[in-house]
């Protein structure tokens, strides 16, 4: 299988994680990283793995969203709204086409929010896409573990080879920036915009780099492209400190 996170932000009951791994195990999926897990391990969760003990076995704990995807090229986040203006929406189907074909390339990552709240924006910010699962409008709420199942499931059927000849991302030739050199990116703008008086001007005073993120997550730059945009924001700020 290719090189595919499953990552469970804050699970509150231990009985989806072990049913998570057995979804996982079913397709062919080994890599499960937890981000606080209320309860982990516990025996509810050994029993509802149903012989899928070693994906748990092997899974990783971890404190936030941004050291589980530490390392990871495409991210994808599922949700459950129809559309989002910040972020390019997708199906399972044609998510799970483009994350075996980044994972090829970098490891990738899916995440999953909790049973109750889903993922927050924060959860958000490292993301490219969002996944969404089609359902019924009257009551599109979804298990953890179902909502797990049907992607693994798409990934599964996305690699058998009649599928890899269907259309999809076009090939990569340099690796997409890991989330940590866009996180390094993401401050050297704020420092610069800083440094120019470049501030948000929103009744708030808290968007515009919220905006700025989003727009350059959906543009999927690559470890090349951030080089560009840093030495572009090298170069202003050795201007400004001549011109001073």
């Amino acid at each position: 299988m290719a090189d595919i996170r499953i990552v469970l932000v804050e699970p509150s009951h231990p009985g989806n994680i072990g049913a998570v791994a057995r979804a996982m195990m079913n397709m062919s999926l080994r890599s499960l990283t937890l981000v606080r897990p209320r309860q982990f391990p516990h025996p509810e969760a050994t029993a509802r793995a149903s012989g899928a003990e070693s994906v748990l076995a092997s899974a990783r704990v971890v404190d936030s969203v941004r050291e589980a995807v530490a390392g990871c090229g495409f991210i994808a986040a599922t949700t459950a709204r129809d559309r989002d203006q910040n972020f390019r929406v997708l199906d399972a189907r044609e998510a799970a086409r483009r994350i075996i074909v980044e994972s090829e390339r970098a490891p990738a990552a899916v995440l999953f929010g909790s049973e109750r709240t889903g993922l927050t924006n924060d959860d958000l910010e490292s993301s490219h896409v969002l996944v969404r699962i089609p359902a019924d409008p009257a009551y599109a709420s979804l298990n953890l573990a179902m909502a797990v199942q049907i992607v693994a499931y798409e990934l599964y059927l996305a690699l058998d080879p009649a599928a890899a000849k269907r259309p999809g991302a076009p090939p990569r030739a340099t690796p997409l920036a890991t989330p940590q050199e866009m996180e390094r990116l993401y401050a050297h703008l704020a420092e610069v915009m800083e440094e120019v008086g470049f501030r948000d001007r929103t009744q708030s005073g808290t968007h515009l780099m919220g905006r700025i993120r989003r727009f350059l997550q959906r543009a999927e730059l690559d470890e090349n492209e951030v080089n560009i945009l840093r030495g572009l924001l090298t170069a202003v700020q050795q201007r400004r400190r001549r011109a001073q």
